[in-house]
């Protein structure tokens, strides 16, 4: 297992958790004007596509299974009101998420899919020293569409990746990329190490903690949670630098399963430890 936090401090970045804020609802866009690599035309005539790279259809297909199943979570707490990202595991109405979304929560509430209205949420459990946790909604007696959760012993370096969540408050946010490797260590807001994280080089920013990281077949590897960030580290804005990484799904399974909790919810579904920052 490779520890992360002597490599990233010696260049300078940090970890950072990667919910959101209240008012976060712009992004900053640049440009890249890196001059444009040279593709040499194939003799027989056809089209240069690089090996790893999917059909553009298959990117779509994964958004369109994915984007009902997707949760914008608000939660209310003393500083303020936070944002993050969250994803239906059951037809019933439980959610998943990052613990560091809702700690501290005094009410948590949900919009579920494109069209979601938002709604109150329960806290069934929490657990900082595994930055994950569980949420249930009213679903009225309808059945809500739930994502898939994969086997994360079998994914491989170099298999695509999708991200979806809502980044800066811009909800349905969709980004692609790769698994960048495998077998990373993270800090829990605890403190804790959380080993087998996945290390991926999809976009993801603050507002995307607790959202999914999708494979090629839209079944869920991952729980968004930190990202490295040089910024972060010398007092500037964090963003996006191309290492994020996500708790694995078989972490995840393993905690709806045996849902814990670092301190018991509050009868309104908040009042959890105060978040531990990371920088």
């Amino acid at each position: 297992m490779t520890s992360l936090r002597s490599r990233i401090g010696a260049v300078g970045a940090g970890l950072l958790l990667v919910a959101g804020a209240s008012g976060a609802t712009a992004a900053v866009l640049s440009h890249d004007h890196r001059p444009a690599a040279t593709q040499a035309a194939p003799a027989d005539g056809g089209s240069v596509r690089p090996v790893n790279e999917p059909a553009p259809d298959a990117a779509r297909g994964v958004y369109d299974g994915a984007k009902e199943s997707v949760a914008y979570i608000s939660a209310q707490t003393a500083q303020g009101q936070a944002t993050g990202s969250g994803f239906v595991v059951s037809a019933d109405g439980r959610i998943v998420t990052n613990a560091h979304v809702v700690d501290g929560a005094q009410q948590v509430t949900v919009k579920i899919g494109t069209n979601g209205t938002e709604q109150p949420a329960q806290v069934l459990a929490s657990d900082l020293s595994k930055d994950l946790a569980l949420l249930q909604v009213d679903t009225g007696g309808r059945a809500l569409p739930a994502l898939t959760l994969a086997d994360s012993s079998k994914i491989q370096v170099g298999q695509s990746t999708y991200a979806i969540g809502n980044p800066y408050g811009l909800d349905h946010t969709f980004t692609s990329g790769i698994v960048s490797a495998l077998d990373r260590e993270i800090q829990a807001p605890d403190g804790t190490p959380i080993g087998g994280a996945i290390q991926t080089d999809a976009a993801i920013n603050p507002g995307n903690s607790g959202g999914a990281l999708l494979d090629a077949e839209g079944h869920v590897i991952g729980v968004n949670s930190q990202i490295a960030s040089p910024g972060a580290a010398s007092g500037g804005e964090a963003g996006n630098v191309g290492i994020g990484f996500a708790i694995p799904s078989d972490t995840v399974a393993d905690f709806i399963a045996h849902p814990t909790s670092t301190q018991q919810p509050a009868p309104d579904g908040g009042g959890l430890d105060e978040l531990l920052p990371m920088a």
